[in-house]
């Protein structure tokens, strides 16, 4: 491992405060989370949306340099790393790095991030420091809000040598957005428990445990407004999600607790979700303006509680009572949530090639017969936040929204897709649905580990292609799925194709998977007709058709320029530079400069007590 000394590669004073930079050394960030498996590494951050900045304060339990930066998916090669300490006579040091090799930094050419302070105490050294989402320098990772894979190292002295064992990645939303706030609840807030009670996890790869129960019973309208999982201790990684189905009240429901998708079908029955959590989720709580109505005649009054499970190590004895806890009151909002559920019907229809580096599939959503499925008129929906899935294959996925044939926007996507990180997310405005609209779901897979077909279904190893939509106000629409034909996407690769469909998937089985035929296979599922099935709480199909419409590629904003250092002319973004200085609205702070050494030494007293002023709590 190479090892790099420091000779104070940046040293950085405070100059006189200045108005304008947001997020300043004493400023409340709003986000946190720790990084490491220990607890010794705790990162808290915030942002500005518009101005497109985002301030980063890392504590480490070290006395030694401390660095922060962006990695992605595959390799830690390329990645950018913040860097920063205090030497034992009281210098500061911060430079803006980037990974040459899995071993050695680099310092960049153009400083992109910004020093708020540093700090070290007998306990922790503690950074922060602000960057932009995007900047001109090349090797900086941009911050977007799909999944960021937050790099995060340390060393025990002042020496810069990266150690496996003092390094973490971590994947987070760098950019959710997040409305309200978890101590502030209504006072009349009740809670109640969906959960399935000392079941025995079976010693298979995958499970889905199902059961019916009823919602709360309440005399009036109620609302519940958020919700959380609740896994037991030590079980949390064979839980890979959980979801609550409401229930038509005319529905005839089974007792007791039995596979989902077995030899019972009652046990499928149910099929609106009106919660969802998976894997690597926390809390989440609903818009203001909207929550889910219970108590009315119109309101579901029992769920299907599906617990899905992955015990891959296939261990015996192990007992479960996971589930969801709602939290609802009397104080209602102005509109009541729906749950619409968008992509490729989960069935071995949808299928992704072995040994592909990018293998896209797609699922059609067509709106204008919603309302006469809904038997009422239909308002326009507002979406608020969404939830995406595939299982352990997708690499990312994205709802793009058509009107009267042109692309409208991209209402949700993550080109960064972890399958370990799924949460509800709001949108940052709330976006309109209007009949008539398309909704696309695209769904991008790489298999290189895999030397057979995979198809869609409902273990883990198989696929799924999902986006959960979150709108007000409800209506009586569950999902509405698309899926290819299957017999023209035989006839493209050459092959026989029979009328029943699951021949054909045996006919794919048996294709010869080169790069060729798996771009002629996505092709071909993209262009073939696809069929549309929409379904409403009550389990009533309905099925349509439709082509898949060109998805335009949403263009890149411009970047900003460093104030410091140099930028190619080749990292120029087309759009130019956004050269206008980086002040946000909000609170004073200090501005850090590049100082001579003589001029740290005359500031020092007062650097120490400014940067005193950093250190919090954890």
């Amino acid at each position: 491992m190479t090892c790099v000394f420091f000779r104070l590669f940046l040293l950085v004073a405070l100059a006189a405060p200045s108005q304008g930079t947001h997020h300043g050394p004493t400023t409340r960030l709003r986000y946190s989370r720790f990084l490491d498996p220990s607890n010794v590494v705790f990162l808290r951050w915030d942002f500005d949306l518009q101005a497109e900045i985002i301030t980063f304060e890392l504590q480490v339990r070290t006395a030694g340099w401390v660095g922060l930066g962006i990695t992605n998916r595959y390799t830690s090669v390329g990645s950018d790393l913040v860097v920063g300490g205090v030497l034992p006579d009281g210098n500061v040091y911060f430079s803006d790095q980037h990974l040459v090799d899995e071993d050695t930094l680099e310092e960049d050419g153009s400083q992109d991030a910004e020093l708020l302070g540093l700090t070290e105490d007998a306990a922790y050294t503690t950074m922060r420091f602000s960057r932009p989402f995007r900047s001109c320098d090349p090797h900086d990772q941009d911050i977007t809000s799909d999944t960021m894979r937050v790099l995060a190292a340390y060393g025990l002295d002042d020496t810069l040598k990266l150690s496996r064992k003092r390094a973490f990645v971590k994947s987070i939303f760098l950019l959710q957005i997040t409305y309200h706030d978890d101590e502030d609840l209504p006072e009349d807030t009740m809670t109640h428990d969906l959960e399935i009670t000392d079941f025995l996890i079976p010693e298979d790869d995958t499970t889905y445990a199902c059961m019916f129960l009823p919602l709360p019973i309440v005399n009036k309208k109620h609302h519940i407004y958020k919700f959380e999982p609740k896994l037991v201790d030590h079980n949390e990684t064979m839980v890979h999600h959980i979801l609550v189905y409401a229930c038509g009240n005319a529905s005839v429901l089974p007792t007791g607790i039995s596979e989902c998708y077995g030899f019972d079908p009652a046990f499928s029955l149910c099929s609106q979700v009106i919660v969802g959590w998976a894997v690597g989720g926390l809390s989440y709580q609903f818009p203001d303006e909207a929550g889910i109505s219970i108590g009315t005649p119109l309101d579901p009054q029992w769920i299907r509680l599906e617990v899905h499970y992955s015990n891959f190590h296939n261990l015996p004895g192990v007992y479960d009572s996971s589930g969801i806890r709602l939290y609802y009151t009397s104080h209602l909002r102005k509109y009541d949530i729906g749950v619409l559920e968008l992509g490729v019907l989960t069935f071995p229809i949808h299928f992704i090639p072995p040994g592909a580096e990018s293998f896209m599939s797609y699922g059609l959503c067509k709106t204008e017969k919603f309302e006469e499925m809904n038997g009422a008129p239909i308002s326009d929906m507002q979406v608020a936040s969404y939830l995406l899935h595939t299982h352990l294959a997708g690499q990312a996925l994205k709802a793009v929204q058509y009107r009267n044939g042109k692309q409208l926007r991209t209402i949700c996507k993550d080109d960064s897709y972890d399958f370990s990180l799924q949460e509800t997310r709001d949108l940052p405005h709330p976006v309109e649905i209007k009949l008539g609209d398309e909704l696309l779901i695209e769904c991008s897979y790489q298999t290189l580990d895999r030397d057979s077909m995979t198809f869609g279904g409902t273990s883990t190893i198989n696929e799924m292609c999902l986006i959960f939509l979150f709108y007000y106000p409800r209506n009586n629409i569950s999902s509405c799925l698309g899926y290819p034909d299957i017999i023209s996407v035989a006839h493209e690769l050459g092959e026989e194709a029979s009328e029943n469909p699951m021949e054909n998937l045996m006919i794919l089985n048996n294709v010869e998977w080169t790069q060729e035929n798996i771009k002629k296979a996505e092709k071909a599922c993209k262009e073939s007709l696809q069929t549309v099935m929409i379904k409403t709480i009550n389990e009533l199909i309905e099925n349509t058709t439709g082509r898949i419409p060109d998805i335009i590629p949403t263009p890149r904003g411009p970047c900003l320029e460093s104030s410091g250092g140099k930028v190619e002319p080749q990292d120029k973004s087309p759009a130019g530079f956004r050269a206008e200085p980086m002040t946000l609205n909000g609170s004073s702070t200090v501005t850090l400069e590049h100082l001579p050494l003589a001029a740290i030494f005359l500031l020092q007293g007062t650097l120490s007590w400014l940067l005193a002023t950093l250190q919090t709590a954890v």
